[in-house]
């Protein structure tokens, strides 16, 4: 699920050049780029829950102007939950309104989708969620809240991000850090499920990324992550909650290459 348990975020740049003949010249088009970046990691998890041991996945993203249409997917290498991720297909979509000064909202969607997906073991073919982000920079800061809400499985998910980069120009690189803190209630957890199955968790992610730019369209990027779920239940009907076994601490490691065209 892209966005997230280990969760990388795009940067949409916009352009506009002024002809050096006229007085009044109109902006030019906004530019459009493909990015397609296949890559490794060491554990697949989503909001603290552990989703699958190694996995390969690949992103291919469309980018023009302020939008960004795209395709994530996993595939399990070992450890695979079967129906769930194996494999997992999600399509998502952003748009970014400048606001104010150092400061933008970003609309966006998630549809995930699991092919195999078998109902008569809960799980669903496909669900959909819609997302709200506020982006906010200072002083080399960027702290993002973000509101999500899953019309199958029915709830929200609060959010709060903060990412800071240190530049390492003896090696041309940088330290890229972020950290993540999160909630979620889901009322309609499971498929087919009577009555309905609820679900409940908190979660933190930090982390650290080295990108390597190799050529001028395409980047290779090392990173390690530590994330965890905790207070993670899940409830049927009247029922006692259980305890989400899913719901861990892992250190995940990641390997991908980004090449634009």
């Amino acid at each position: 699920m892209k966005n997230t348990a280990f969760i990388l975020a795009a940067l949409l740049t916009t352009g506009a050049s002024l002809s050096a003949d006229t007085a009044a010249a109109a902006p030019a088009a906004p530019s459009s780029t493909w990015v397609f970046t296949p890559a490794f990691a060491s554990q697949y998890m989503f909001r603290g829950a552990r989703l699958g041991g190694p996995s390969f996945q690949p992103t291919l993203e469309y980018d023009q102007g302020s939008l960004a249409v795209g395709v994530w997917a996993s595939t399990p290498i070992s450890n695979k939950v079967d129906g769930q991720s194996d494999p997992e297909f999600d399509f998502y979509g952003t748009y970014s309104f400048d606001v104010a000064k150092d400061t933008t909202l970003v609309p966006g969607f998630t549809f995930y989708t699991y092919p195999n997906a078998k109902k008569a073991n809960g799980f669903y073919k496909g669900t959909f969620e819609p997302n709200l982000a506020l982006n906010y920079s200072i002083s080399g800061w960027k702290f993002t809240p973000k509101v999500y809400y899953d019309f199958v499985l029915k709830g929200p998910t609060l959010e709060l991000s903060a990412a800071y980069a240190i530049p390492l120009p003896d090696i041309k690189s940088e330290l890229d850090f972020t950290a993540t803190v999160g909630t979620f209630k889901w009322t309609d957890a499971f498929e087919d499920t009577t009555p309905k199955a609820k679900n409940v968790g908190d979660y933190y992610l930090v982390g650290v990324a080295m990108p390597f730019q190799v050529s001028t369209g395409s980047k290779l990027t090392l990173g390690v992550a530590y994330t965890k779920g905790s207070n993670n239940y899940i409830k049927i009907g009247t029922d006692h909650r259980m305890l989400n076994t899913a719901a861990v601490g892992r250190a995940v490691f990641t390997l991908s290459y980004a090449i634009s065209f």
